[in-house]
């Protein structure tokens, strides 16, 4: 089988070139399988000091590369096993350093040697005295008393300032596996932090929000959370909830989300009883490992608003603050890619919250938290509600619903359950395949969850490296 190649060549000072396919000369190898070129990227970081050596995963050789510091990646996926990249075991990579190439004689930038040495200068810090080491030599940043505020002090000292029916803090939380409490961070930050250095957290860089293979501006599910994160804050803080409990379920609420954008429930849906649900799936599959407080997990499972209520008024204002994030920037990505305008948004709209997403922003939390001084309810008013459900209501016709969308959803959804029949049919091409019968329930469900995991580029990669799909199939993007 043909292997293909990558030729990267110093020029121009620090750049690195990528030789198109016809102009191979097999320099780099990076996979056995047509069309596996394309998982490479290849990156100069800065002219090199000395020679590296970069070996493959699966075996000892490498080659050195002189004259540049090149990374080399064959995916952006971070919780999938190399080895199901492709459907056999053995790869290679190596580079080789051709001496008909000049790479040893590369120029170092003497301003960027001296740089270089100034920051490996730094690399032990400055010790200060025998009881501490300080990052900045002159640095005079202390708390000016030696008292720490334990966790059960910060519990109590909450008290002060949380509403009457905002949720409590109190000790290691309600988890499915009883843990210790942390001697400093309160249950609900536990949570926000491990959902935060998650892997499907990160992985949420890689799948679509509107747009598959968005520019450099458009969202995606990770900015499309922190932003959810940041709306629904706004709101916690000043209505005396608990932040830490809002801030955890708002960045988790969609990492059940699959690949390409919700075409993926449809996708994924037949196989599975009562149909795959991203917000049920988060709570109930994805994030398990996590072992998150019980308050945790039910606003993520309850975020949409088609789900029972949640149990907390975190959970109710993070369902709010989803809606809020996505209808303002949907829309913005939308304007910028030339499909809509803002002349083009309702009347309604643009007299209650603007046209710019500043403007709508503010109108939105400013009316939540309006009505909750006014009520003490989790909530909008009516007008602003109003002219929210229009906003939104505009971005399906305008939008989400339109032909180039519906075309795109279709290629999805042909692709992923594409996906997930090869897996079931094949588990042992699954990450954790013993003991699973071809064709299972078992190995349905493992397929889609495997699936659903992907980044949208590992899901139409797998597909071209496994079914040799079509690529005039596949959801197309600015880089396909």
């Amino acid at each position: 089988m043909e292997v293909l190649t990558l030729s990267v060549y110093p020029i121009a000072g620090d750049a690195v070139r990528m030789i198109p396919e016809s102009e191979q000369r097999r320099d780099v190898s990076i996979g056995d399988q047509p069309d596996i070129a394309t998982l490479a990227t290849v990156a100069a970081i800065g002219p090199a000091h000395c020679d590296r050596t970069l070996a493959s995963e699966r075996d000892a050789t490498g080659a050195t590369v002189a004259g540049a510091h090149v990374q080399l990646a064959l995916v952006d996926e971070l919780a999938h096993d190399a080895s199901n990249l492709l459907p056999h075991p053995r790869r290679s990579l190596g580079l080789v350093n051709e001496k008909s190439e000049p790479h040893s004689s590369h120029h170092v930038d003497p301003d960027m040697a001296e740089r270089a040495e100034r920051w490996a200068s730094t690399m032990s810090g400055t010790a200060a005295d025998e009881a501490i080491t300080l990052a900045h030599a002159d640095s005079w940043a202390g708390t000016g008393d030696t008292t720490i505020a334990e966790r059960q002090q910060r519990e109590e000292l909450a008290e002060v300032h949380l509403a009457r029916l905002a949720t409590r803090s109190v000790g290691a939380g309600r988890r499915p596996v009883d843990e210790e409490p942390d001697p400093f961070r309160t249950c609900f930050e536990r949570d926000r932090d491990r959902i935060l250095h998650a892997t499907s957290f990160r992985r949420l860089a890689g799948k679509t929000q509107v747009f598959v293979f968005p520019d450099d501006h458009q969202r995606t599910r990770l900015t499309h959370a922190l932003e959810v994160a940041q709306v629904a804050v706004s709101v916690a803080r000043p209505l005396g909830l608990n932040v830490a409990l809002t801030e955890a379920i708002a960045l988790g609420h969609d990492c059940g989300h699959g690949p390409g954008g919700h075409a993926s429930e449809d996708a994924l849906s037949p196989y599975i009883d009562g149909g795959f649900d991203h917000a049920v799936w988060g709570a109930d599959v994805t994030l398990v490992p996590l072992n998150l407080c019980a308050e945790t997990t039910d606003g993520i499972r309850n975020h949409s608003w088609s789900r029972p209520a949640p149990s907390t008024p975190e959970g109710e204002v993070v369902s709010w603050a989803d809606r809020i994030a996505y209808v303002c920037h949907d829309f913005e990505d939308a304007a910028a890619a030339g499909i809509v305008g803002p002349d083009d948004l309702p009347p309604l709209v643009r007299s209650v919250c603007g046209s710019s997403r500043q403007g709508q922003l503010g109108a939105f939390i400013t009316s939540m938290v309006r009505v909750a001084a006014h009520t003490g309810r989790i909530g909008m008013e009516p007008t602003v509600a109003e002219a929210l459900a229009a906003f939104r209501r505009f971005n399906y016709e305008q939008v989400y619903l339109r032909p180039a969308s519906r075309a795109q959803a279709g290629q999805v959804i042909d692709l992923l359950r594409s996906l997930v029949d090869h897996y079931a049919a094949n588990p042992g091409l699954l990450p954790n395949p013993a003991d699973v019968a071809t064709g299972s329930p078992e190995a349905v469900r493992q397929a889609v969850a495997y699936v659903a995991g992907m980044t949208d580029r590992f899901a139409c990669r797998q597909g071209v490296a496994l079914l040799d799909y079509p690529l005039h199939r596949l959801p197309r993007g600015i880089d396909i």
